[in-house]
């Protein structure tokens, strides 16, 4: 006697499986387009133009500086609390108009810049007194004889 069941065929449900696995990795697919073409990415911002002509006068003038037939120097005076500046030889002479700004990178608000105002020696002395000790950036711009030159350096200043 053979018994009957009445039971129906079982069906695999891997290829099912394979579908489903399919169908959400589309749609995950899907999501990410939509993400990025609703994300903005605009890399060039209004006024590129004239950033770009302030970025290469800005390498104009530090290649000027890094020609000039002596160095502008920086120098820490610990003891007496002081920066002294002096311009190369080169520009002894011309008229010197400039700006010294002094950038703390981890507080914006120490920020703060000065005219720069070299005596007949080509020297320039800055109280570092009233600066927190640290790390700065220091910036010189200036112009003479009708050039435009530009030094930065960095200094540590002690406590």
């Amino acid at each position: 006697m053979n018994p009957t069941t009445s039971s129906a065929p079982q069906r695999a449900r891997w290829p099912y499986a394979i579908v489903a696995a399919f169908g959400l990795f589309a749609g995950f697919i899907g999501y990410l387009v939509q993400q990025a073409m609703r994300t903005s990415v605009e890399l060039v911002s209004p006024d590129y133009y004239q950033q770009e002509l302030a970025y290469q006068q800005r390498m104009e003038s530090v290649a000027r500086t890094a020609a000039l037939p002596g160095p502008v120097q920086l120098t820490l005076e610990p003891a007496r609390q002081q920066l002294v500046l002096r311009l190369p030889a080169a520009v002894a002479g011309a008229a010197v108009r400039g700006r010294v700004q002094f950038f703390r990178p981890s507080n914006q608000q120490l920020d703060f810049s000065m005219p720069l105002q070299p005596d007949a020696s080509r020297e320039q002395r800055i109280s570092t007194a009233r600066m927190q000790p640290g790390f700065w950036r220091v910036r010189f711009t200036f112009t003479a004889g009708g050039q435009a030159y530009f030094v930065e350096r960095n200094i540590t200043l002690g406590s």
